[in-house]
């Protein structure tokens, strides 16, 4: 995960291993800034990070190219964030992210589990109550995703249908 702490730091996230995990923080007073991302193999960053990354550079300052190097078609999620509020141009195998300083409600749909697990991210950092539809895929890839969630302070709930 060294690539990808060093992508966070270069954002301006603060992280650290710690013995259960991995601990992570923000100055409150600034925004993240966008960088660019490119998915390898590994060392690099994984494919499955990708959508989280497009997420969070969404709301980041400035703009951020994604470029997924490993397989094609996976940007499926990119109109949910774009309902969202989300500045995102997809052209091939790039994502083009204009960050916005806050996103806005919307329903919307998880395409995936990874997918579904970045548009549970972007619903943190908008204004309103996002409902996120499939969310099934989330709980397949995220044990208790909800309660994690909440027990850091997220105003989030899982509604089973």
């Amino acid at each position: 995960m060294d690539m990808l702490c060093q992508k966070l730091g270069d954002m301006g996230l603060r992280t650290s291993p710690t013995s259960s995990g991995l601990w992570a923080a923000r100055p409150e007073s600034t925004r993240l800034r966008s960088v660019d991302v490119a998915t390898l193999p590994y060392p690099g960053i994984a494919t499955d990070y990708k959508p989280l990354f497009v997420a969070v550079l969404a709301l980041a300052d400035g703009v951020g190219i994604v470029t997924e190097n490993l397989f094609s078609g996976r940007f499926r999620y990119v109109d949910e964030l774009v309902r969202m509020g989300a500045d995102i141009r997809t052209d091939g195998h790039h994502a083009i992210v204009r960050g916005v300083p806050r996103l806005s409600a919307a329903p919307v749909r998880a395409p995936d589990i990874r997918a579904g697990a970045a548009l549970v991210v972007a619903a943190l950092g908008a204004d309103g109550e996002t409902a996120v539809s499939d969310a099934h895929h989330i709980g397949r890839g995220y044990e208790n995703l909800a309660g994690k969630l909440a027990g850091l302070g997220a105003d989030v709930r899982l509604e089973r249908s």
